[in-house]
């Protein structure tokens, strides 16, 4: 026997029934306004389990949808995941920015393969849309399983901090959240839904509405801050005042992101932290993720520079961190948005070559006047520039720092640097904000055309 339709009444009542899916879309939209489309689709006798809608976030149009976990545990189903579709199909038609919110107990078993193939579905649209338009996922709640791919396949994920976000259900992991973040899942962890919702807001206006559109602009007043010698205070010091937001904050410490905007325009800022003298694999990843999502939305990216190199020990070379610095040096050179780096203390071998290389990556590349700049590290270059004076140093510590510190100041300088084509100018730390306006601004109409191909083989 076919199931009995609900009456107009019936779906009208149970579709304006109040909720925290609904809630989370009024925290997300100007005003708290949006237009609800198929409000009145049914599975089984019940609503969808899906808010989804479109409205204005920052005066610009955004697609959503929401996951209501108190309609059949939002069980993804056949009809949830066609409302979920629509969203992805209007967004991809229109150019225009979307937004999930995930809190949901996992699959409707009263179709199972329905629903298998329903995130299959949703996985498709979502790698066909990425470098489209912007993705941000929201996990207000359990997300988990093939749920838990979906939101992490965005550009952007945010987590509530009581939020679950797994693949294995009886993992002994006990905040979920918080691990997100340390294992770089997580772009931010905030304290509530309203908090999430306002992040979503703050990054939705540094982003561009597709891959086609040029970077927001906004109205700007100069920072006032000292440039300090941690990657945080120099972004605050050069980059538009209050405009600085950081992103992977709990991963990989020895690396910085952020957005940012440079004289009103949207930028990606990246840089080594200060925490640690040299870069890990989470670095490398964190840093070569965050500069692949800033291309394919064409938004620059400003370097700052201050490391010995990469970390390398017995322990790095058998977990294989090699791919790590390639995929980095890959991210950057694969890169076609305007790229500028600044060196504000030591840049050695592979870290300047793979972040600042004039070779491969760097449309512009400055050096404060303390920067040094080597293929290796002073004392081991000293190893092998005077290997012989120093076998017969009386005190051997005392003449290589003494060797270091004169190559230092004169093979690995910054002038020395600008002389071979290292970097394009020396530049003194109240000047670099100065640099970088100009950069940018005759760089902004960069146009590059790479060799035909599929796709780039980036190492993973």
């Amino acid at each position: 026997m076919s199931q009995k339709n609900l009456t107009l009444d019936e779906l009208s009542g149970r579709a304006a029934a109040e909720s925290d899916a609904r809630k989370r879309l009024t925290y997300l939209f100007d005003d708290g306004v949006f237009t609800e489309l198929d409000p009145y689709a049914v599975s089984s006798g019940e609503l969808s389990g899906v808010i989804t809608a479109y409205g204005f976030v920052n005066g610009d149009p955004v697609y959503a949808f929401s996951q209501d976990v108190t309609v059949k545990g939002g069980a993804m189903s056949r009809v949830q995941a066609q409302k979920i579709a629509k969203v992805y199909d209007l967004a991809a038609k229109t150019g225009v920015p979307l937004v999930g919110v995930y809190d949901s107990l996992g699959a409707d078993l009263e179709e199972p393969f329905a629903a298998m193939n329903a995130y299959g579905e949703l996985l498709m649209w979502t790698s066909n849309l990425s470098g489209v338009v912007p993705q941000i996922a929201v996990v207000a709640g359990v997300c988990s399983g093939s749920a838990a791919m979906l939101a992490v396949s965005a550009d952007l994920t945010v987590l509530t901090k009581d939020a679950e976000l797994y693949v294995a259900s009886n993992s002994d992991i006990k905040d979920p959240a918080g691990n997100a973040a340390a294992n770089g899942t997580a772009a931010l962890v905030c304290e509530d839904d309203k908090a999430a919702a306002d992040a979503v807001r703050q990054l939705l206006e540094k982003l561009p509405q597709n891959n086609l559109s040029p970077v927001p602009m906004f109205e700007f007043e100069a920072p006032s801050a000292a440039f300090g010698s941690d990657a945080a205070s120099q972004a605050e010091a050069v980059f538009d005042a209050d405009s600085v937001f950081e992103v992977y904050a709990d991963y990989g410490k020895a690396a910085y992101t952020a957005f940012a905007s440079l004289g009103g325009a949207t930028v990606g800022v990246l840089a080594s932290n200060k925490t640690a003298d040299k870069l890990s694999a989470d670095d490398a990843s964190k840093l070569a993720r965050f500069v692949r999502t800033c291309d394919a939305f064409a938004v620059p990216v400003v370097t700052f520079v201050d490391t010995e190199g990469f970390a390398a020990s017995d322990a790095t070379e058998a977990a294989g961190a090699v791919k790590s610095m390639a995929k980095l040096a890959h991210a950057y050179a694969e890169a076609t948005t305007v790229k500028l780096a600044v060196i504000t203390g030591k840049a050695y071998g592979a870290a300047y070559i793979a972040l600042a290389g004039k070779g491969a990556n760097a449309d512009m590349t400055f050096a404060v006047p303390s920067a040094v700049i080597s293929p290796l590290a002073p004392d081991a270059a000293v190893e092998f520039l005077h290997h012989d004076e120093l076998k017969g140093a009386a005190d051997l510590t005392a003449r290589r720092n003494e060797l270091a510190a004169q190559y230092s100041k004169d093979e690995a300088s910054a002038a020395a640097a600008a002389q071979s084509f290292g970097v394009d100018m020396v530049v003194a730390p109240e000047g670099i904000r100065t640099a970088l306006l100009g950069a940018a601004d005759i760089l902004s109409g960069k146009r590059i055309s790479r060799l035909p191909k599929k796709h780039s083989n980036i190492q993973l």
